[in-house]
Order: C-alpha cells, then structure tokens, then sequence
C-alpha cells in the first residue's frame, strides 16, 4: 500500500488508515478473536497508522488496541487524543497530563506518536466546544510539554467546530498535524463548496494545511457511513451518527450519496464507498484517509479500493460538475 510523509513529522504512513473509534465498533464492542484478525490483517496489508481516543467506548477501543498490540507486536505509528468538559477547564495542564497517563496505561506503552486535541475549536468556549484562545493558550502548553517529556512524538488536532477557529489553529503553526472532514457530500476542505449544498464551507483549508506542511488525516471519508448509501447499519456499527459538516440529518446525507448511484451504473467505480474513498485520496495534500470498520470484510473492501488508486481527473471533473 502506498505510503505518504504525514507533513512535517516526515512520518511515512499508510495511505489507508486503522479508524478505532465506536462508529465502526470493531474495536469499541467486537469479538477478541475479531479484532485480533483485523489489526493482523490490516498489518499484512500495509496499513501502519492506527487512531484511536479515551472517548471510543469509554477506554475500550485503547484497552482492546493495547491487548492487540502486546500480542502482535507490530511496527506501527499510534495516534490517541484529549477531550475536555468544561469542568477540566479549571486546570487544563494537569487534565491533560493525567489523560496522556491514563492512554498510555490502557495502551500498554510509554508513549504514543501522535497526541491530537479532540475537541470541537470555536470562538466561544461552550462545554464540548472548545474556545480557540484555550487551545492555543492552555492546551498546546500542555501538548508541548508532555513531547519534552518523551510521551508524545508529535502534537495535533480534530479539525472540526467552526472553520475561522480552524483557520487560526493552522496559522498558528503549534500543530503538527490535523484531522480534516473531507468527503463526497462535503468537498470544502479541498474544493469549492458545491451550489445549495447544506454543509459548512471549511474554506480550502487542505490548502492551508500544505502551506504550513503539515500532515492531514482525513476523517469522516464516508459522512458516518452515509456514502454507502443506505441507512442500515450493522449492528457493531454506531446506531445513530449525527452528521459533521454536512446535511442536518443522516437521512438526508444518504438520500444525498444516492444521487451519485448512476456513476456506478455507468461503471466509475464498483461501489459507492469506492468512489468514496478513491474520491478522497486524490487530493493531493491527503496523507491518510481513516476508516472505522464493523468487519473485517469492511477492511478488505476499503483496501482494495485504495490499492486501485486515485479517481481520474475526468471523474472529479465530473463529480465537481
């Protein structure tokens, strides 16, 4: 599988991610023997970047990865994160060393390579949204200083709240990386915001990203699984998936992805999610592309579609049309 550099970290990660998180559940509420396979497998695939946080499963998904990753011992890159409430305002540097200490216990390491912020950035600090001035002022102090102490190799953020916060929090060249939500239903980070689309316009800030030669990973590659075109989900998966940056509703996102059905038809792709994902990884400023499986079939399939590479540019050109 093709690797790409992760920005500035010079990294070289797999242009297909390992998502842990409770979208897919794998990892949060699957099967030992499950998830023992699929991070195997994944391995035997090339994919070497895993992303996990303490919020997936409540500690599950780091817990489960720690045991996986104690058993097969693989060389592999591991990005965990920080999610403060407003209560763990009143002394960020001590929540947030305490967190990195909890992830590593779980883990099963004395450090991890990737620290990433989880909070949505905002102007204003509301609870789960997370003031700029804060981020900036309180919380990469924090990031800075546990990679002094050797627990973190690199500091980044999840690219979501509200697209000026996000601006400033890449001008402010204190991160090194940084998840961005780009996709098929919402292509602002890296293309024009489509006419009457409902989404929010991030505003070209892949562009951004490259300028300051930082490493985007790219999260919600399939809009919570509304790219495969149907509202089933399976029961591993997150029952109710609440959209990022796209249409108010799950239901709309999907009756949105259906639009695109006739470019299968026409044979562009074999799959909605492989437009989906040869989609994203075309662009350029892409390092890697995250995905949260519900099976190990899931994992085969996104694969497979990556190892066929990027959309030609006469289908983007279309897809933009």
């Amino acid at each position: 599988m093709q690797r790409r550099r992760l920005g500035r970290t010079n990294l070289e990660i797999s242009l297909l991610g390992f998502g842990a998180g409770a979208v897919g559940g794998l990892m949060t509420k699957g099967a030992v023997v499950d998830q023992e396979r699929a991070i195997a497998r994944a391995i035997e695939l090339g994919i070497n970047y895993i992303d996990t946080a303490p919020l997936y499963g409540s500690g599950e998904s780091e817990r489960n990865l720690g045991r996986v990753l104690k058993a097969l011992k693989p060389d592999v890159v591991i990005g965990t994160k920080v999610r403060l409430k407003a209560a763990d305002r009143a002394d960020v540097a001590d929540f947030i060393a305490r967190s990195m200490d909890e992830s590593l216990q779980r883990l099963g390491r004395d450090h991890v390579d990737l620290f990433q912020l989880h909070n949505p950035l905002v102007a204003n600090d509301s609870d789960d949204d997370l003031a700029i001035d804060i981020a900036l002022n309180e919380v990469v102090p924090a990031m800075q200083r546990l990679r002094q102490a050797g627990k973190t190799r690199f500091i980044g953020f999840s690219g979501v709240g509200e697209t000026p916060a996000l601006m400033q929090a890449i001008g402010s060249g204190a991160f090194d990386t940084m998840q961005v939500v780009y996709n098929l239903l919402n292509p602002s980070a890296g293309a024009p915001m489509p006419g009457g689309a409902p989404g929010q316009d991030y505003g070209h800030l892949l562009d951004r990203t490259r300028a300051m030669d930082m490493g985007t990973i790219v999260i919600r590659a399939l809009a919570g699984g509304a790219l495969a075109g149907t509202t089933e989900r399976h029961p591993l998966a997150m029952q109710a998936v609440d959209p990022i940056g796209s249409a108010p509703s799950f239901v709309e996102d999907v009756a949105r992805a259906k639009v695109l059905e006739p470019l299968i038809k026409q044979g562009v792709a074999s799959s909605l999610p492989e437009l989906a994902f040869r989609f994203v990884i075309a662009h350029p400023a892409v390092t890697t592309m995250l995905v949260g499986y519900s099976t190990l079939d899931q994992l085969e399939q996104a694969a497979a579609a990556v190892n066929k590479g990027p959309l030609p540019e006469e289908t983007l050109l279309r897809l933009r049309a």
